[in-house]
């Protein structure tokens, strides 16, 4: 009787990580379903098609005849198959082997030999769908988060370092909530760390607040509370966000970095459709970076910033450019959102772009439909 390739483990079936440059599109693309196949066979997205059955057994019911001998062959097979589909998903190293491997094969999308950036997009897609599958299946308690350390240079004789907390993702529209670090605040932290003054955060005022806008795991928000001290800056930093279990892991990374008293950064619960009063016009400056997705997303933002930001303040925003797929174009969103001046008009002001700048993606950092990132400077200016 022939193994289902599925069957085989993954330590063993999988092209190893070092070989994905050169590994055919074939190869990868076999080897995901295969991991489908294995952790998540009852929760198939459109890009992953289910491969032909082998046969046309019955399902097994759990019941059984009176003499476990009549039982057909053909039932054994699929008993023994069921068995053996078990015992892997229960194994513990081979499931950290796939998170590994699969999270590996994000990191080097831009590297894998796809011939269309369709296939490389879907690929991608496909990967973070198998990842997703291992936060929401009920056997999964033990499943543990992935770790990450950040160091940024700087002109100064120490760098920044952040460690961050990347919890499961909870859905198979991974795009829907902050667990993970996103390519576009990897890259501006970076920057930010790089050169400060470019930012005006050597502008700062003394105790001043600034507020990160769909911080997810509260990365910038992180940077910023190790940066501005090195630059002999005192600010209280908030790292706001919707979502009840994006804010545990971004207060667990808070922890994390700073410990649990004293620390420059706390997490907050903000609903850009209704901010709290309490912070009319307190922040000196509003960051948000790849927190845009759709159109009304960026309506919602500008009023949201429109709220929030005080007079002399600045929002840094950063826009994940997509040259394909669902997400192309959203850059442009943003300049219509801020383009509607009547909407933000405030004592003769108005909240507008007042400068624009792309910027690159990094090599092995974001996933790989992400081509670069638009860098808006937005301000109050007179009507």
């Amino acid at each position: 009787m022939s193994i289902p390739t599925c069957c085989v483990p993954p330590s063993s079936s999988l092209p190893p990580v070092r070989s994905l440059r050169i590994a055919s599109e074939d190869t990868i693309t076999t080897a995901l379903h295969s991991l489908q196949a294995l952790y998540c066979p009852l929760r198939l997205p459109v890009s992953l098609p289910k491969e032909k059955e082998a046969s046309s057994a019955p399902a097994d019911s759990g019941y059984v005849s009176e003499d476990e001998n009549e039982v057909a062959p053909l039932q054994r097979r699929y008993s023994t198959t069921e068995d053996a589909f078990a015992a892997l998903r229960a194994d513990a190293y081979e499931k950290d082997f796939t998170v590994r491997w699969l999270t590996s094969l994000i990191a080097r999308a831009l590297e894998l030999p796809f011939e269309t950036e369709e296939a490389r997009e879907k690929a991608v897609d496909d990967a973070a769908f198998i990842l997703s599958s291992f936060s929401d299946s009920p056997t999964n308690e033990e499943d543990e988060a992935l770790t990450r350390d950040f160091s940024f240079a700087t002109s100064r004789a120490t760098d920044i370092t952040i460690q961050i907390n990347d919890a499961p993702l909870t859905g198979a529209d991974h795009t829907d909530v902050g667990l993970q670090s996103w390519g576009a605040s990897i890259v501006f932290s970076g920057l930010m760390c790089e050169a400060p003054e470019r930012f005006d955060l050597h502008l700062v005022p003394e105790n001043a607040s600034i507020i990160e806008l769909g911080a997810g795991t509260g990365l910038i928000s992180l940077t910023l509370g190790k940066l501005l001290p090195s630059m002999g800056k005192k600010a209280q930093i908030l790292a706001t966000d919707y979502h009840n279990a994006v804010l545990e892991n971004s207060r667990t990374n808070i922890a994390t970095n700073f410990g649990s008293e004293n620390s420059p950064v706390n997490a907050m619960l903000l609903d850009w459709s209704t901010p709290p009063q309490a912070l009319a016009a307190s922040a000196s400056m509003l960051f948000a970076a790849d927190v845009v997705y759709a159109p009304e997303h960026a309506a919602w933002l500008r009023d949201c910033a429109a709220h929030l930001l005080a007079p002399e303040g600045t929002f840094w925003l950063v826009v994940t450019v997509r040259s394909h797929g669902k997400f192309d174009g959203i850059p442009d969103t943003a300049e219509t959102a801020f383009g509607d001046f009547e909407s933000t008009r405030n004592n003769g002001k108005v909240l507008r772009i007042v400068r624009k700048e792309m910027f690159s993606k990094k090599r092995g950092v974001g996933r790989g439909d992400e081509n670069g990132y638009m860098l808006f400077r937005i301000g109050w200016v007179d009507a």
